[in-house]
């Protein structure tokens, strides 16, 4: 009888758990902001003399969470890498791609919509600034959601 290599067994099977973890983590970072911290980034803007002190608010925020988001970013793309080498060849390979794409779309609408949205706050609070804000973090959203899906999906084959 062959015995499996541990190493081809353990791989694609830790490179999941790991994907998991940080999908999770990077789409419960991503739900907050969409659902507790844009939200009151407005209404501090929109409060009696909020306009004034908004650039600040926003400079805070954007260092503040720069902590955060970089090391998500890192994890998420070395898990994701991992993942796409693991998976190569295996039937979980198209998963470990869309999951790929995932995360480059996450990557894509936060350099590409997010941040230039920001740069606009980080000058004066702009609400029209602020819609596209929050539209361009539906896109991170859902690929973040979708990403979890799909790693849940792979542990549990």
């Amino acid at each position: 009888m062959d015995v499996p290599d541990a190493a081809a067994v353990a791989g694609p099977a830790a490179a999941a758990a790991v994907h998991l973890a940080a999908a999770a983590a990077y789409a419960g970072f991503q739900w907050t902001v969409r659902v507790v911290v844009y939200p009151q980034l407005a209404t501090a803007a929109l409060a009696p003399g909020g306009e004034a002190p908004f650039p600040a608010l926003e400079a805070a925020h954007s260092r503040r969470v720069s902590r955060l988001v970089g090391p998500l970013f890192l994890l998420l793309v070395g898990s994701t890498g991992w993942l796409v080498v693991a998976g190569h060849g295996s039937a979980d390979a198209p998963l470990a791609v869309t999951a790929a794409g995932c995360t480059a779309v996450v990557l894509a609408a936060t350099a590409l919509g997010a941040v230039p949205q920001h740069r606009v706050l980080g000058s004066r609070w702009d609400p029209a600034a602020h819609r596209r804000l929050v539209r361009w973090d539906g896109v991170r959203v859902a690929a973040a959601t979708l990403q979890l899906g799909l790693a849940l999906v792979l542990v549990l084959r």
